[in-house]
């Protein structure tokens, strides 16, 4: 009986159009990112420190990717990140007419996912903050939720950043689905790719935190602008809203580009890789 009602539940409710799985699943796979992710910010922040710190930080992002990628994969590819739909565009491997639908999918869910975490850690927010919510200075809580850049660097410098971060992302997830490399073992792409983010994190984050996603930082940055933040989240730092958004889409076509003409352009095709396989095999009978 049991079984016969989810049978019916899923003639009844299942979707049927591709792209609307696809946008809820990019919407949820940004979600456990932010979540997660932005949650250990949270942690770290509104406890002084005391239960956090930049490792947990990365270490929350890290999991956060990984957790999206597994919730999100066999159905969208879980991109979660407009900069990885751009590059996939380019490299032929998306529709472009399904572009909009997954950058508008993973911007409401990074919005979505930056409600939660507000939800979840208000009570301590408030006593952290008294109910003054500030951008800048020591006792900042916007950081929380969308990058600022270190005193030390520029605006240049800040998009240079943006643009190599993202690239070295975009790159390395080539290498990892790329069927005809090494690749990885079935199953294991959403830790692979999860330990890039790590890679990053502790290379790339002293500049401005390594956002290296559109979705992930301006999604949140809207977030504290109608939450209690203001327009100043879009003014500090020197206007710095718009690096995370443009650096990366900028780094995602430069990282295909750069796989795809060092590497994928020069795989064997298929049926000159069957002749090589047949001549190797040729020579090592004569061989033996």
């Amino acid at each position: 009986m049991e079984f016969e009602g989810k049978r019916k539940m899923k003639e009844q409710c299942a979707l049927r159009k591709d792209i609307i799985k696809e946008f809820l699943a990019e919407f949820l796979g940004i979600f456990v990112l932010i979540l997660f992710g932005c949650g250990s910010v949270a942690q770290t922040v509104l406890s002084k420190g005391a239960l956090g710190e930049p490792l947990t930080i990365h270490i929350g992002f890290t999991l956060g990717v990984m957790m999206a990628v597994y919730v999100a994969g066999g159905v969208s590819g879980a991109h979660v990140n407009p900069a990885v739909s751009l590059a996939m565009v380019v490299l032929g491997k998306l529709p472009i007419k399904k572009f909009p639908v997954y950058v508008a999918a993973q911007f409401l869910g990074a919005f979505a996912g930056s409600c939660a975490v507000y939800g979840l850690y208000y009570d301590a927010l408030m006593e952290h903050t008294g109910g003054v919510m500030q951008v800048t200075g020591v006792n900042a809580t916007a950081n929380i939720w969308a990058s600022y850049p270190a005193k030390h660097i520029s605006v240049l410098g800040g998009f240079v950043d943006q643009v190599i971060g993202t690239a070295a992302l975009i790159l390395c997830i080539l290498a990892i689905i790329d069927g005809k490399n090494i690749g990885a073992p079935k199953g294991m792409e959403p830790l692979c790719i999860g330990l890039i983010i790590m890679a990053i994190g502790v290379s790339m984050g002293l500049n401005c935190g390594y956002p290296i996603n559109p979705a992930r930082d301006l999604g949140p940055r809207l977030f504290t602008a109608v939450a209690g933040w203001g327009m100043e989240v879009f003014s500090a730092g020197g206007c710095w809203w718009w690096i995370p958004v443009a650096g990366p889409m900028v780094g995602g076509v430069v990282g295909a580009a750069i796989y795809y003409l060092f590497i994928e352009l020069h795989h064997a095709e298929p049926e000159k890789q069957g002749e090589n396989n047949v001549k190797e095999k040729y020579e090592m009978v004569t061989l033996s």
